[in-house]
C-alpha cells in the first residue's frame, strides 16, 4: 500500500485538479492584466453567432422561398423575401466577419503581451528563488518545463482562454442544433454522438502521447537549447576558435539533435494509428447521416428546405460535440503542460526564512562545529569548522584548490544551510534573521562574478540599489578599485554600455577592468562585511600590488574576510586561517604560521616564494 501512495505522488495531481488550478490563476491574470479581453470573447460570440444563424436558418428560408416559386406559387410574392432575406445574409456575413477581425487581431496582440507576462513570472522566480536551486539539475529541468509549457505546448494565456470559449459557445450551439434536429431528424442525435465518442476517444490516446513525450523532452530541449544557442554564442568564441572546438561541438548538437526527432517519430508513428481511426469513424457518420436525411427528404417527411437545415444543423451538431469534446481534451491537455509553470512558481523554499532584523553596524561571526555537504551528495565538503571573527577583523582564508574556502563564503552568505552545526552572527543562528536584512550585512566579490550588458555606471550602482544617485560616491569608489581614469576615458564615460551586446558603442572591458568594475560594486554597497574571493587573480601584478596598498581604504575598519591562493597578500591581514582536509587545519597570524615547523601555510608560502626567486634569477 505504502508503495501505491508513493507512486500516486510521484505522478502529481490529477488532470482535472491541474485544470482547475491552471484556469484560476489564467482568469486571475486576465482579470488583474487585462479585463478588456473579456469584452473581446464577447464580441467574438456575437460574430460567432451571426454566423451560425446564416448558415441554418437564411439558407431554409431562401430554399423554401424558390421551392415555392418553382411549384408555381405568385413570383411577386416570393421575390421581395427572396431580396430581403439575401440582404440578410449578406449584412449577417459582414458584420459577424467585422466583429470577429476585431476580437481575432486584438487577441494577436494580447497573447504577445501575457507571453510577456508569463516569462516576467519565470524571471522574477529564477532570480528570487534560493541559490541552491540553481544549481540542481531538477529544477533547471523543471524550468525548461515551465518555459516549454507555458509557451510552446499550452499556446499561453489566450490558446487556453480559446479552448474555454469555444466549450461555453459550442455548448449553447449545441443546445441549440438539438433543439432544430429533435424536430426534423432526431435519429441524428445518436448518429453524432456516437461518431464525436469514437473520434475524442482517438484524440484522447494520442494527447496521451503526447504528454508523456513532452515529459521525455525536457532534459533534451535543454541540451538542444545549449549546443544550438548558447554554445555558439560569440562569447565562447575565442575558446571555440583557439582549440578548433567547432567541428566537436556541431557533433554534440547533432547528436542531441538527433535523440529529438527520433522521439518525435516515435511520437508520430504511436498517434498515427488512432488518427487514422478517428478518419474512419468521421466517414461513416456523414455517410449515415445523409443516407438518413435523403431518405425523409425523398419521402416527403421534410422539405427540402428542412432538408439544406437538418444538414447544415447536423453538421453543426457534430461541429459542437467535436468542438466541446476537443476542446474539453485541448484544454486539460494545455493546463497540464501550463501546470509546470505552477510547479515552478511554487518552488517550495529550500533555507529557512526567519524574521528577526539585523541590528548595529558590528558583528561577530562564528562558525559552531559547521559541516556541509552539497544537496544531493553523500560527501562532506566541510568537516566541523570552528572558528569566530571579532568586528572589524581581517581574515584571510587559504588553501589548495578543493578545500571548501568558497564554500565557507557561500556558508557564511547564506546561499547554503549548513548540514551540521550553526553559523552564529552577534550570537545568533543566521537562520533566524530576515534573509533580506541579513543579505545586506555583506559586500562580496564571488570568483566567478558576473557583469551585466548594462552601464559601468549600472553595473557598480546595482551593489546598492536603495541608495540615492550619488555621483561623488560612485567617483570615490571607482577611484579605491583603481578602475576610475580608465572609466573616465570611455567613449561616454561612466555611462558607457559593457559589451557589445545591444550597443555597437558599448565597450569590451579587459579581465583586469572587470574585476576592477566587480570590486566596485562592493565598495558602492557599503556593507559591514566585505568579502573577497580571490579579487586580484585577473590583475598584472602591479595593479595587484596596488590593491594591497589601498587594503586598508578599501576596507576600513569594517570586518573583512580575503581570498587568495597569492600569500603576499596575508600580510594585510590580522589573522590566517588555512583550509585543508575539509577543514581548518591551521589558524594564526602571518608571522605565527610561517615559521611554523612542518605547517601547511609555512610550505605554501615558501614554495611560491620560492618561486618568485627563480623567476626573478
Amino acid at each position: 500500500m505504502a508503495k501505491n501512495n508513493k507512486e500516486d505522488k510521484d505522478k502529481g495531481p490529477g488532470i482535472w485538479t491541474m485544470t482547475r488550478k491552471v484556469l484560476k490563476f489564467v482568469f486571475k491574470t486576465v482579470w488583474h492584466e487585462k479585463k478588456s479581453v473579456y469584452l473581446l470573447y464577447l464580441l467574438s460570440a456575437l460574430g460567432n453567432g451571426l454566423s451560425e444563424l446564416k448558415v441554418l436558418l437564411l439558407p431554409k428560408l431562401l430554399v423554401d422561398e424558390i421551392v415555392a416559386i418553382k411549384d408555381g406559387m405568385p413570383v411577386e410574392d416570393h421575390l421581395k423575401n427572396i431580396v430581403f432575406y439575401v440582404i440578410l445574409t449578406v449584412t449577417a456575413e459582414f458584420v459577424s466577419r467585422l466583429l470577429r477581425n476585431i476580437a481575432n487581431s486584438s487577441f494577436s496582440w494580447c497573447q504577445t503581451y501575457f507571453d510577456r507576462v508569463l516569462q516576467y513570472g519565470i524571471c522574477e522566480k529564477s532570480m528570487s528563488m534560493d541559490f541552491q536551486y540553481t544549481e540542481d539539475p531538477d529544477v533547471l529541468n523543471q524550468l525548461e518545463k515551465a518555459r516549454e509549457g507555458i509557451s510552446w505546448y499550452s499556446g499561453g494565456v489566450i490558446s487556453m482562454l480559446n479552448c474555454f470559449y469555444w466549450i461555453i459557445y459550442n455548448t449553447v450551439l449545441m443546445i441549440t442544433v438539438i433543439a432544430i434536429i429533435a424536430v426534423h431528424c432526431p435519429l441524428l442525435i445518436p448518429v453524432q454522438i456516437i461518431a464525436m465518442g469514437l473520434v475524442c476517444w482517438f484524440n484522447v490516446k494520442n494527447q496521451k502521447i503526447e504528454l508523456s513525450f513532452f515529459m521525455k523532452l525536457a532534459k533534451s530541449n535543454r541540451l538542444f537549447g545549449y549546443f544550438f544557442f548558447d554554445v555558439p554564442s560569440y562569447r565562447h568564441g575565442l575558446d571555440t576558435r583557439m582549440y578548433e572546438s567547432a567541428e566537436m561541438f556541431t557533433e554534440r548538437g547533432t547528436i542531441y539533435a538527433k535523440n529529438q526527432i527520433a522521439l518525435w517519430e516515435e511520437e508520430a508513428h504511436l498517434q498515427r494509428r488512432n488518427t487514422y481511426k478517428a478518419n474512419i469513424a468521421n466517414a461513416f457518420r456523414d455517410g449515415l447521416s445523409y443516407f438518413y436525411m435523403g431518405y425523409r427528404a425523398i419521402k416527403g417527411i421534410i422539405s427540402l428546405g428542412e432538408f439544406t437545415m437538418c444538414a447544415s444543423a447536423a453538421s453543426s451538431l457534430y461541429q459542437s460535440l467535436i468542438g466541446i469534446g476537443g476542446n474539453l481534451q485541448d484544454l486539460t491537455q494545455k493546463c497540464s503542460y501550463a501546470y509546470q509553470y505552477l510547479v515552478y512558481l511554487e518552488y517550495p523554499d529550500a533555507l529557512k526564512k526567519g524574521t528577526e532584523p539585523v541590528t548595529g553596524d558590528r558583528h561577530v561571526i562564528e562558525f559552531r562545529h559547521v559541516s556541509f555537504k552539497y544537496p544531493r551528495s553523500e560527501e562532506y565538503v566541510l568537516k566541523d569548522v570552528n572558528i569566530k571573527i571579532a568586528p572589524g577583523e581581517h581574515l584571510s582564508v587559504v588553501g589548495l584548490n578543493g578545500a571548501g574556502k568558497t564554500t565557507f563564503i557561500k556558508l557564511l552568505c547564506r546561499l547554503y544551510d549548513v548540514t551540521e552545526g550553526r553559523i552564529l552572527v552577534d550570537g545568533k543562528d543566521i537562520r533566524d534573521y530576515s534573509e533580506s536584512e541579513y543579505r545586506r550585512l555583506f559586500s562580496v566579490v564571488f570568483q566567478d562574478f558576473k557583469l551585466f550588458a548594462f552601464s559601468l555606471k549600472d553595473n557598480v550602482e546595482m551593489g546598492d540599489t536603495l541608495r540615492p544617485e550619488d555621483q561623488s560616491y560612485l567617483e570615490k569608489t571607482l577611484k579605491l578599485s583603481g578602475i576610475y581614469e580608465d572609466a573616465k576615458n570611455l567613449k561616454k564615460g561612466f555611462d558607457t554600455m559593457i559589451f557589445k551586446s545591444f550597443d555597437e558603442d558599448g565597450t569590451e572591458l579587459s579581465g583586469g577592468q572587470q574585476q576592477k568594475t566587480a570590486i566596485s560594486r562592493a565598495l558602492y554597497r557599503n556593507a559591514p562585511i566585505v568579502i573577497l574571493d580571490e579579487p586580484t587573480a585577473a590583475l598584472d601584478p602591479l595593479a595587484e600590488y596596488e590593491i594591497y596598498k589601498k587594503f586598508d581604504a578599501l576596507v576600513g575598519g569594517k570586518s573583512a574576510i580575503y581570498i587568495s591562493h597569492r600569500l603576499s597578500s596575508c600580510r594585510f591581514c590580522d589573522h590566517i586561517a588555512v583550509f585543508a582536509d575539509k577543514t581548518v587545519k591551521e589558524y594564526g597570524t602571518h608571522d605565527e604560521l610561517v615559521h611554523r615547523k612542518d605547517g601547511i601555510y609555512a610550505e605554501m608560502f615558501a614554495a611560491q616564494a620560492q618561486y618568485y626567486v627563480e623567476a626573478a634569477s
